[in-house]
């Protein structure tokens, strides 16, 4: 059996709009075991967002456990944090948020920079992770030479530099045309096949056939939680 990578334990969020009570997250517990594919789909308003904030340790619980490869995340605060996030989570979003004066090897390099690590092997690192999301002759590339879908790649490449526990991608094909978002989400499956937790965060159900799992959401609550 696999081991759990995420634990999540009656969790709850809760926001105070003035004199309102907004409850984002209602009690919700499941777990999500290594090298699983998932999608978590929701209305606007379902709670996804918030999930997908906890998940990805820019937001804590207000009640509940999330404990992340073994680290129980839900009692950091500050620094810690985003130590976690920053070792165990790669985030690929809609807008590939790529540094537009540098080649697709620098961007990949940037996480890398903040970890420390030699220049030689900052280079290393960033090649093998390109090579492994299929853009080895794109590396000298800046981000207005490659098409929409190699840019998404290249930003994939940056989420998995430093080896996350988890890729954890917010509509990742939101910006990108239909044969293109094919594209991302063949790489999303070969990186699956390769042994990487992957959780996308969609609305769209075409994006959610291509998992193995999702978790809907409705008010706050799982409403399901099967295989597509």
């Amino acid at each position: 059996m696999s081991k759990v990578q995420i634990q999540i334990d009656a969790v709850r969020k809760i926001y105070q709009m003035g004199s309102e009570t907004v409850y984002a997250l209602r009690d919700i517990s499941f777990s999500v075991f290594q090298n699983e594919y998932l999608a978590i789909m929701g209305p606007s308003g379902s709670g996804k967002s918030t999930l997908l904030n906890i998940l990805g340790c820019l937001d804590t619980p207000s009640n509940g456990r999330y404990i992340l490869d073994g680290e129980a995340v839900s009692e950091m605060k500050g620094d810690a944090l985003a130590d976690v996030r920053n070792r165990k989570i790669g985030f690929v979003f809609q807008t590939f948020n790529l540094l537009s004066r540098a080649t697709a090897l620098q961007n990949v390099e940037l996480p890398l920079i903040y970890a420390g690590l030699s220049r030689r092997r900052r280079r290393e690192r960033a090649r093998e992770t390109l090579e492994r999301v299929g853009l080895a002759d794109r590396m000298t590339h800046r981000p207005n030479e490659l098409s929409g879908g190699q840019r998404q790649r290249v930003a994939i490449a940056r989420a998995l530099v430093n080896d996350p526990a988890i890729l954890l991608a917010d509509e990742p094909t939101g910006n990108l045309d239909t044969r293109t978002g094919e594209e991302i989400l063949s790489t999303f499956e070969d990186l699956h096949q390769q042994g990487q937790t992957v959780l996308v965060v969609t609305h769209e159900e075409d994006v959610a056939r291509r998992t193995r799992r999702v978790v809907r959401l409705r008010d706050g609550r799982i409403e399901s939680d099967a295989p597509p």
